[in-house]
């Protein structure tokens, strides 16, 4: 039998909670930033049906279109308000504890969503909006820390590089459930919109089967006997005194017996050049052009000269890349076709770099009593990043037009160089390992002071 399915067996434990943290997890934020596209049209005819039945008036163009941003934005607001308090709840309960409690967010949400038409209240898709962003920032960074922390070392980066994964399935999922063969269509947008509780429920249903992260048990919980357990569960039943012996040194190693916050981690002089990693990789991934090309895809094909008709299915075309893209196109009828290729080359790039490689990467480089605060960072810049794209892009485009991508090409050259010539490989290192690599620029004064020649001062008195 060959490694590979041996691995399969060995490691089904792993696998199976792989898909249970995705499905609750990172597919939730991806789905939700997708799937509000689709209906959008029909939400607005809601908003006004109701101002109609409310105040025997149409709705203003402006007034609508505040409501409307009102109702987009505020999923951001609300993951960014998820982000800041994921580290403490998960450092204090256990990610475990935290995703099942989170779970019960996007069923209310769901509800709120599902019951809006028969009360008549945009209100109440607006507030579940909200409580959909919370849940999925406060899903996305739990689960990245969770996944992080599962995964033996050769396993690492494929389980890592799976938060991705579902960001881009729960992305084209909310395109294709979008389509008007499906649930596209005026009948169906609050069920569409309503169907996150759905993703909850089943891992509601199928999380308390798995245990609390290894490292958290031990390092947190002082519970080596269910720190053995739950490694046997993931990683197969043999000996894992060599993983928990690691796990010890990084406790050894540890200042205090509780997580770092935020502000300590801030300070902290050992952790200063993966906190610059940490900026480059986010400042890379948010403003790399990818989600200012994802948000206004529609008007993208439509200057480009594709019929209404059209555009949903090359929405979902760039979904199974990543997202969408944009190339502005000239007079010539087969100049739009030429663009979709460009935008799949470049989305697929995206995939294998920036988009696969900044969580895992930033899960790798911190300890586990600084991890949760990292992750708390990343979200923030996150929903920070999509927020400013949001708002900030359309004015970009109408001062500098065709030229607006060399913004976002001089920012990835950028960060992209810096990368290249200080961020240490980590594939294959424990903690340790990658912790001496920064060390070699966290204390690099005192390296250099320490390997500098000693000076014997000789006396010429007599």
């Amino acid at each position: 039998m060959s490694l590979w399915p041996k691995e399969l067996v060995q490691y089904h434990g792993l696998f199976m909670l792989i898909f249970v943290l995705g499905i609750g997890g990172s597919f939730q934020y991806g789905f939700h930033i997708s799937v509000i596209n689709s209906p959008s049209q029909f939400v607005k005819s809601f908003i006004n049906d109701t101002w109609m039945h409310r105040y025997d008036l149409p709705v203003t163009d402006n007034s609508l279109r505040l409501l409307w941003s009102f109702i987009v934005s505020s999923y951001c607001i609300g993951g960014l308000l998820g982000s800041l308090g994921s580290g403490y709840l998960s450092s204090k309960y256990g990610k475990k504890r935290c995703l099942l409690c989170g779970d019960v967010i996007p069923m209310v949400a769901a509800l709120l969503m599902g019951l809006s038409p028969t009360a008549k209240s945009f209100e109440m898709i607006l507030i579940a909006r909200l409580l959909y962003g919370i849940n999925a920032g406060f899903g996305l960074n739990i689960h990245s820390q969770y996944a992080g922390e599962i995964a033996d070392k050769k396993l690492r980066g494929f389980t890592s590089i799976s938060i991705s994964i579902f960001v881009t399935t729960g992305k084209l999922a909310g395109q294709m459930l979008g389509l008007r063969e499906i649930l596209g269509i005026e009948s169906q947008w609050c069920l569409l919109l309503a169907l996150s509780g759905f993703w909850a429920l089943a891992q509601m249903v199928t999380l308390p089967f798995f245990p609390e992260s290894p490292p958290y048990l031990l390092m947190e919980k002082k519970d080596k006997d269910g720190c053995i357990q739950a490694l046997k569960q993931l990683w197969g039943d043999r000996d894992h005194q060599k993983e928990i012996d690691e796990m010890l040194q990084e406790q050894a190693s540890r200042r205090s017996s509780r997580s770092l916050t935020v502000l300590e981690l801030l300070r902290e002089p050992s952790l200063r050049w993966q906190l610059y990693m940490l900026l480059a990789l986010t400042i890379a991934l948010q403003l790399c052009g990818m989600n200012a090309v994802y948000f206004y895809a529609v008007e993208v094909f439509k200057a480009a000269g594709f019929q209404d008709k059209e555009i949903p299915y090359l929405t979902v075309g760039i979904g199974a890349c990543e997202s969408a893209s944009v190339i502005l196109c000239d007079m010539f009828s087969w100049m739009p076709y030429c663009s979709v290729i460009l935008l799949f080359m470049y989305t697929l790039s995206f995939g294998i770099g920036a988009s696969a490689t900044t969580i895992p990467i930033s899960l790798e480089i911190f300890s586990q009593e600084a991890r949760a605060a990292a992750m708390v960072i990343v979200g923030v810049l996150n929903w920070l990043g999509l927020t400013i794209i949001g708002m900030v892009f359309p004015f970009v485009v109408a001062a500098m037009e065709q030229f607006c991508f060399l913004i976002f090409l001089f920012i990835t050259a950028v960060c992209g160089t810096f990368l290249y010539f200080y961020l240490p490989e980590t594939k294959g290192k424990s903690w340790l390992q990658i912790k001496e690599d920064f060390n070699k620029y966290n204390f690099k004064n005192q390296l250099c002071i320490k390997d500098q020649p000693s000076v014997n001062a000789i006396s010429t008195r007599l």
